[in-house]
């Protein structure tokens, strides 16, 4: 993703390069296929993300009975809640 930013930053770059009035035709011709270039590039990106996005839509909710539930009690002692009499010298 840096790399997309990057190049849209240095197409911004070359965008108002060609519009200087300062340019040479030669110069404004060279910018113009560097900024073909990373458009294409970018564009293919694009196709690539969103592709990855069609996945992740189309992708099945989780389902719910075979998400594990967590036993957090498993060793309590159903009568008093507890996990077993506290040790000696400690406070329930």
């Amino acid at each position: 993703m840096k790399n997309f930013e990057k190049n849209l930053e240095r197409l911004e770059e070359i965008t108002e390069k060609i519009k200087s009035k300062e340019l040479s035709l030669e110069e404004a011709l060279s910018s113009f296929e560097e900024g073909i270039q990373l458009a294409k590039g970018m564009e293919k990106e694009i196709d690539r993300i969103e592709g990855k996005i069609q996945i992740l839509m189309n992708q099945p909710a989780p389902d719910s009975s075979t998400t594990p539930e967590l036993d957090l009690f498993s060793d309590a002692d159903i009568s008093t809640g507890t996990s077993g009499a506290p040790e000696k010298g400690t406070r329930q």
